[in-house]
């Protein structure tokens, strides 16, 4: 008794096991029938089951007023079935070029669903799909009542971003089942756009990493009234006569015996002007979220260094240098790990960088000046930098918490250098 109880059971888990895939295809089935021709709604399976049933009782009766019902039942079918398809053939769907955001920011989207037929449109259902992993929205759903002959409907709509990334519209489907509402057909009209989803740039109120950059291959830069006027050595430019106000600090004593007046020395003061290139090792071994937080480090110490008057670029191994704020943003927003493992430093500018890596034994092969940030998994040991000729960061990445707001990458960027 128990064995027939278990043969049972068994075959019931069989059953259950294997429908979802039947109902799985036969949702595949109406749904590739939808996009193609037409299925039919719910009013209209019953009627075409009334159709068939005044057909075949007419064909057993050979009553003439039921070949008539079913004749007319059979056209309406047709006439509902093949419309909807029609009307769909005249929308057309423009989206509006998206502007770039922030991770974070709210991202949005413009439609323009056009009627070029000369029949109005009733009872329209508009389905926009979003990118995967550009929001936790996957697609916008929208129902329009009625579009006027060569009339055309605008829709805004807004999503918030949850990943940076460079993401590819592609359709948005229209569907309805006017005019009769017997049959529903489905058209996927073309609207590719492109959307730039930016990484986080952090607001760094000081960055050592960045400020001492270059100071041990260079001469003091004096880049505001501040520092000038506390300046006692650097470049001589020229002597002037005193003027009121110029510290006495930069009076050139035996010219100024020589003239008998107060000649003070003007130092060559430069405005910035160190050349410094973020570099960002998108080679093979990251973690995803040590790579992302080293993208918005990227970004950060990009929009920092020139904040600080640094003649500052980016690069990575894939795209070599880029300059503009626009063109960083970009490549930042598309950089992924790459699968190659080539050599990494090969055509690294030969210029004091900021290197933003997970291998430790990259650092002794940076230009000389340079400055290193390496990523390390919190609770590992910490990453012994082998050969070492410059200073930098060790940043520890919290694979368990997820920090949208980055305050812990931002702290531990406004730390001093260690050894």
């Amino acid at each position: 008794m128990s064995e027939t109880h278990m043969s049972k059971s068994s075959s019931d888990r069989k059953q259950r096991s294997s429908n979802p895939k039947k109902v799985s295809k036969i949702k595949r089935f109406f749904k590739w029938l939808e996009s193609r021709f037409a299925t039919p709604e719910f009013i209209g399976g019953m009627y075409t089951a009334l159709t068939l049933f005044f057909f075949m009782a007419a064909t057993n009766t050979l009553a003439g007023w039921l070949y008539v019902i079913s004749g007319v039942s059979l056209a309406l079918l047709i006439v509902g079935a093949v419309m909807p398809k029609r009307l769909l053939a005249e929308m057309v769907v423009v989206r509006s070029q998206i502007d770039p955001v922030s991770v974070g920011d709210d991202l949005w989207v413009n439609l323009t669903i056009q009627n070029t037929g000369r029949t109005e449109k009733r009872l329209l259902e508009v389905r926009d799909i979003l990118p995967e992993n550009l929001s936790s929205i996957l697609q916008q759903d929208l129902v329009i009542e009625l579009i006027a002959p060569l009339q055309e409907y605008h829709w805004t709509y807004e999503a918030k971003t949850t990943k940076r990334g460079v993401f590819l519209f592609r359709s948005t489907e229209i569907a309805t089942s006017s005019p009769l509402g017997l049959f529903r057909s489905r058209r996927a009209c073309a609207s590719g756009q492109k959307a730039i989803v930016y990484p986080k740039v952090l607001p760094l109120d000081r960055c050592p990493l960045v400020d001492q950059l270059g100071s041990d291959t260079s001469p003091r830069q004096y880049s505001d009234e501040h520092n000038y006027s506390n300046a006692t050595e650097g470049l001589t430019k020229t002597l002037r006569p005193y003027r009121w106000g110029d510290p006495t600090r930069l009076i050139h004593w035996r010219t100024s015996a020589k003239f008998g007046e107060l000649r003070v020395r003007e130092l060559e003061v430069t405005i910035g002007g160190q050349e410094v290139a973020i570099a960002l090792d998108n080679s093979i071994g990251w973690e995803p979220e040590a790579f992302e937080e080293a993208v918005v480090a990227a970004a950060s110490l990009y929009f920092y260094a020139q904040k600080s008057k640094l003649s500052v670029r980016f690069w990575t191994n894939d795209t070599g240098i880029v300059q503009s704020d626009r063109a960083v943003l970009e490549t930042l927003a598309a950089v992924n790990i790459s699968a190659n493992s080539a050599d990494i430093l090969k055509d690294l500018p030969d210029i004091p960088v900021v290197w933003l890596s997970h291998h430790n034994d990259s650092i002794a092969y940076l230009p000389f000046g340079s400055r290193w940030v390496l990523w390390q998994s919190s609770g590992q040991p910490k990453i012994s930098v082998p050969n070492q000729r410059s200073l930098g960061l060790t940043i520890e990445t919290f694979l368990e918490a997820e920090d949208l707001s980055y305050q812990s990458l931002r702290s531990q960027l406004q730390e001093y250098l260690t050894l």
